[in-house]
Parts: C-alpha cells; structure tokens; sequence
C-alpha cells in the first residue's frame, strides 16, 4: 500500500500542495485530474520520490518513501530525458543496466505492440512515436506501482487509443496499480477505477468510478464539474 499522511509541499514558500492524505492500494488503476496548476505533477513526483514533501509522510508498506525506497515505482515524467543519440534498441539495454526490475524482453513486446521500430534513433521519431517508447520503457519495469504525469498529452487519437490498450494488456491488475494524472478524463474514464480530484492543493474528492456511476447518476467529467463548480459557489 501507498499512503500519504498530511502531506504539504511549497516552492520557496509558495504553498503547492496542503495537508493531503490517501491511499492507493494494488490492482487500480486511479485518475489525478484537475486544473493546471492545482499541484498534479508535484504530487506525483512526490509519491515517487523525486521530491520530498515540506511537512507530513509518504510511506510504500510502511517504508518512508525516498529515492531509494521509490526503486518500487517507475515513473513516466510528462517530458522525456533521454538521450537523443540513442536507438530505441540501445535505450531499452540502457534501462536493463538501470533497473533490477527491468524486462527486456516485455519492453521489445511492449514496443512491438505499440509499433516500435527499434533500430531508429529517438531523435527521428514523432512527438507520438517517442510517447509509445517512453510507455514501451516504463511498462518494461515489473514494478507494484506505474506512476505517470500526462502519459496522453498532445498525442493524436490512434496514439492515445494504443497506449490506453497497452496500459491495459501489459499490466497485472491484480499485483500492480497505475496512477496517473490526465487532462484526457473522458478517454481515459473507461479504465479508470477511482478518480482523485485537485483544487488549489488540496484533495477534493478520491471516489470510485462506480460510485460516481451508480450514486451520483454522473459519468468522471459531470462529476468534476459538478465539484468545481459547488466549491467555487
């Protein structure tokens, strides 16, 4: 389990994030949405321990949540570091030499799905192109938690489509879960099991969607609306 306990986080005492508490448990897969600037990206980094958080705890079964422990999470930054000289092929052996946990063989079938040609160099491809390498990567570590900050952003349709399949195929529901924050929420809804709602640093709102669904009458967009709105009032 993942949980955070009162966790804040400030930017040279600029307030980013304040007293958020959750859990994420095994087998989800959990929507982060909101507006920009709410504090989507900078949670996430938190949970993976990139950053660390200014008061409270984040803790991945029972373990303060470092660097180090983070070794459980593999993240999917909305940008991508990799070198550009590299062939998609050459990035993935990279990886292999990175991570303990890392699956050449599930990253090549990862990639193969997604129509990876592996031979060209990341400088050569699309937009689209390296957003398939950058998910063929991430899902190659056989990790409890995938965290990813905009894996859908600016991508076209036929590439959102395959990622949310390969999201989908390459992924244990039963011994993994996926958080990730998306301005995509009505493409992504019919994967999504919770939904954990942002506004001005502090949680709103973390449902299930079946709850939004069958109680609340809603699909994910109605209800994030209907939220923001009733707070603004």
């Amino acid at each position: 389990m993942l949980q955070l306990s009162n966790i804040s986080f400030s930017y040279i005492n600029r307030p980013v994030l304040q007293n958020v508490s959750c859990e994420f448990t095994l087998g989800k897969i959990i929507g982060v949405v909101g507006e920009n600037g709410t504090g989507k990206s900078t949670l996430l980094k938190l949970i993976t321990g990139i950053l660390r958080p200014t008061k409270g705890d984040i803790t991945l079964d029972g373990k303060r949540v470092t660097r180090t422990t983070a070794a459980n999470i593999a993240f999917l930054p909305d940008i991508d570091l990799f070198y550009e000289f590299y062939t998609v092929e050459q990035l993935f052996r990279f990886y292999e030499t990175q991570f303990a946990d890392f699956s050449y063989e599930k990253a090549s079938i990862v990639g193969e799905f997604l129509q990876i040609e592996r031979g060209r160099k990341l400088r050569q491809l699309s937009k689209g192109q390296r957003g398939r390498v950058k998910m063929a990567a991430t899902l190659g570590r056989e990790v409890p938690f995938y965290v990813m900050d905009e894996p859908f952003a600016g991508l076209d349709p036929m590439v959102k489509d395959s990622l949310i399949k390969g999201l989908i195929r390459f992924t244990d529901m039963e011994t993994q879960t996926i958080i990730l924050s998306t301005h995509e929420l009505y493409e992504v809804e019919p994967i999504l099991d919770e939904v954990l709602l942002l506004q001005g640093g502090r949680i709103v709102a973390h449902e299930q969607l079946e709850v939004i669904r069958d109680e609340h009458n809603q699909d994910a967009v109605q209800w994030m609306k209907a939220l923001h709105k009733e707070r603004m009032n």
